[in-house]
């Protein structure tokens, strides 16, 4: 019999720069989506040293208020207004993947309360304290790097995605981050074997730089991403349980989300915003337009409507418990009132060893922890096996009634996928593996 653990697979299922108080409010009406989507519109003025900016708070149906309370939008509205912003550039910069996501968020206020890349005395205490200098958590710095010793403050930059104007960025500030630091507070390590202390000491510049950032046009991607304007404008007023992947859905996730709908913090109108992150993840992933087609087969096949599918502009640090409340913080920005927490989510191994960087519940607790000041509820998950008796059910049940548990290994399931072996469907779907083959 072919074995392999559902919990394996649930393992890898689990992944300022201005900012002030705000101003007496104003409303304004906007269409997004399918839904209509009404505002209040902020005027912020920032302290010396800050940016300024407007901020739009959505007040549609959504149950889920946006982290700090307002939605931020730096997209510019018109061809006149993009056309000034691009005139105070003086240089043109190309993004790489890494700094497209970033800027992708800051510009439809998935990285809210934020308004552009952070400056050193914002990044210091994310970095330090996991929170903003007025006291909001905030799980890993969002920083523009670069080596450029003649870019200075002061000084606009175009940022491009090859010949497509992305978003100007006007600097406010350049400093010599302490990147051991860094490593050690973000990911608990600074030993080049874990991803992304790897990236940010080989990948990332020599500086950081800070400042305000203005959108001219979306990136584009092999997944199409809303913004969370849209998103919120398309989801019910109930609660809403975010689940994050990055890698194909198999039967093992699916009874995972949709059974997160039972939990007892969950309301009986709720709903499960399927999530995937499509910008770099690690080496060894499926590619970004492959596991977009598995999600998009997968979502016409099962059609439920309790069931919504979107994508992220996120790049992963697999920084594990710090990650962990990134991705609960961004999903309240889109709406979502609830999170699932996996084992270990945004783990990784090192490079040396093979040995996990986190515990097994590391994210959990952390998230436990914060859920409160977060405003976001954990939802575990569950530990499922598949067994022959009753599908899937816990391991706890199925150890209590000697069941016969039906395993199979990662590692088996993809030669059987390059050998054209049949996939049992209490596995993986049809659809999916299809995919998969199709895309060898």
């Amino acid at each position: 019999m072919k074995f392999l653990y559902a919990t394996a697979l649930l393992s890898a299922a689990c992944a300022v720069s201005g900012f002030a108080p705000a101003s007496p409010a104003f409303g304004v009406a906007n269409t997004v989506g399918k839904g209509s989507l009404s505002q209040v519109v902020r005027p912020f003025s920032a302290p010396r040293g800050r940016m300024s900016m407007t901020a739009t708070a959505a007040v549609n149906t959504v149950k889920q208020t946006p982290h700090g309370g307002t939605l931020i939008d730096l997209m510019a509205k018109t061809d006149e207004e993009k056309a000034a912003a691009i005139a105070k550039a003086t240089v043109t910069l190309q993004a790489t993947p890494r700094q497209l996501c970033d800027v992708e968020l800051l510009m439809n206020g998935g990285f809210s309360p934020l308004t552009g890349f952070m400056d050193e005395t914002t990044y210091n205490s994310v970095v330090d304290n996991m929170e903003l200098p007025d006291g909001l958590i905030f799980g890993i710095p969002v920083v523009f790097d670069t080596d450029d010793e003649d870019l200075q403050p002061g000084t606009t930059v175009l940022i491009k995605d090859g010949d497509r104007d992305i978003a100007t960025i006007e600097f406010t500030d350049k400093y010599s981050p302490d990147k051991p630091k860094e490593t050690l507070k973000v990911y608990g390590t600074s030993q080049i074997e874990h991803p992304g202390s790897l990236m940010v000491a080989t990948q990332r510049g020599k500086y950081y730089m800070g400042g305000k950032v203005t959108g001219l046009n979306r990136p584009i991607r092999d997944f199409p991403c809303k913004t969370p304007a849209e998103v919120r404008a398309e989801l019910p007023a109930g609660d809403v349980v975010a689940f994050q992947c990055r890698n194909p859905v198999h039967r093992a996730h699916y009874e995972l989300f949709t059974r997160a709908l039972d939990a007892e913090n969950v309301e009986e109108d709720g709903v499960v915003l399927v999530h995937p992150t499509c910008g770099p993840t690690q080496a060894d992933d499926i590619p970004g337009d492959v596991r977009y087609k598995t999600y998009e087969v997968l979502k016409e096949e099962t059609a439920n409507p309790k069931v919504f599918w979107e994508y992220l502009p996120y790049s992963m640090h697999m920084a594990g418990p710090r990650e962990a409340i990134q991705h609960m913080m961004i999903r309240k920005n889109y709406g979502c009132t609830h999170f699932i927490i996996g084992r270990d989510m945004a783990g990784s191994k090192s490079s040396v060893t093979g040995d996990d960087f986190y515990g097994a519940y590391e994210a959990q607790d952390l998230a436990k922890e914060m859920s409160e000041r977060l405003g976001v509820k954990t939802v575990p998950s569950l530990n499922l096996v598949y067994s022959e008796e009753a599908g899937y059910v816990t391991a706890d049940e199925a150890d209590e009634k000697n069941y016969t548990q039906m395993k199979l290994s990662g590692t088996k399931f993809r030669k059987m996928l390059r050998g054209g072996e049949d996939i049992p469907e209490w596995f993986a779907f049809k659809s999916v593996v299809k995919v998969l083959r199709d895309n060898q």
